[in-house]
């Protein structure tokens, strides 16, 4: 048996540490920062004879960007083609704009779907009652969990409760596998995740990583990455004072890729100035955030 459900919700309600706790693994990226994810990653688990893939997908928002119409097209776009979709809403007892646009596409598409309450440690319990309520009434869900991703409370109830849209049928991955991203992906999106942690909060965002050389030799995986950033100032705050901000998240970024791919890493990196590649199509093509029929 297996289940297909996309994670969806605005962003920085915690999907992707959601993931990774019910896959336990690290699959997607994690930042306190908004937006941190910006296309559909899938991560696989098996419990009993059941195998569960998660499709989690950028926050929804509202679009600035060519960017971030293409995340918000990934988050729209993931809801018709699955067996059940798990929204992810913080313990706030008031219904958002993102939230009813979700729920309009979920009930369009007929999909059904469970409403997961995260953060519930940063809440008092009683105070959970008017935020179900106030959900309740926008929809009626198959299930409503309270849960931390952060601490791990309500994760196996959510598990129970989405194994129960699993359809009959032969498992979709490997036993072993644990996510359908390549590792060159993974490592380019470490390296964006280091840079989420160390730098500013405006910085980031204009960002991004393409691996231009992934070759194993000797035992040793030789990674060559060109970081983009729209700004030459925000080219300098990315290296620092003689290069010592690049060099910490290079060896940050370094030291988890190896954990990932389980052997040494060596790492080089480039910062280049790519202006206002966000808004460009063909530079996002390159990047690998558009599909190639897009």
């Amino acid at each position: 048996k297996a289940v297909i459900t996309a994670m969806v919700g605005r962003p920085n309600v915690g999907k992707s540490t959601l993931v990774n706790a019910m896959v336990g693994e690290k699959i997607s990226i994690v930042s306190p920062k908004p937006q941190t994810t910006r296309s559909r990653i899938t991560a696989i688990t098996s419990r009993g004879d059941t195998q569960f893939v998660f499709v989690d997908t950028p926050g929804f928002h509202r679009a600035r960007t060519k960017l971030g119409e293409y995340m918000d097209s990934v988050s729209i776009q993931s809801v018709p083609d699955v067996d059940a979709v798990c929204l992810v809403v913080e313990p706030v007892a008031n219904v958002g704009d993102p939230e009813r646009r979700l729920i309009a596409r979920i009930k369009e598409s007929g999909v059904a779907a469970v409403l997961a309450i995260n953060k519930i440690d940063t809440v008092q319990k009683e105070k959970l009652l008017a935020v179900i309520a106030a959900y309740a009434k926008e929809h009626d869900f198959e299930a409503v969990v309270p849960l931390s991703a952060k601490n791990g409370s309500g994760v196996d109830i959510l598990l129970e409760e989405l194994g129960k849209f699993a359809v009959e049928g032969p498992q979709l991955y490997p036993d072993d596998m644990v996510t359908d991203q390549p590792e060159r992906m993974m490592c380019a999106e470490i390296l964006r995740e280091k840079m989420l942690l160390f730098l500013s909060d405006e910085v980031p965002h204009g960002t991004a990583v393409e691996i231009i050389r992934f070759a194993d030799e000797d035992g040793i995986t030789n990674i060559e990455a060109d970081i983009y950033c729209e700004r030459s100032g925000h080219k300098g705050i990315i290296i620092g004072s003689h290069g010592e901000m690049l060099r910490k998240i290079g060896e940050s970024a370094r030291q988890e890729m190896e954990q990932v791919l389980g052997r040494k890493v060596y790492l080089k990196t480039w910062v280049k100035v790519r202006e206002n590649w966000r808004n460009s199509a063909s530079n996002l093509r390159n990047l690998g955030y558009y599909d190639s029929d897009s």
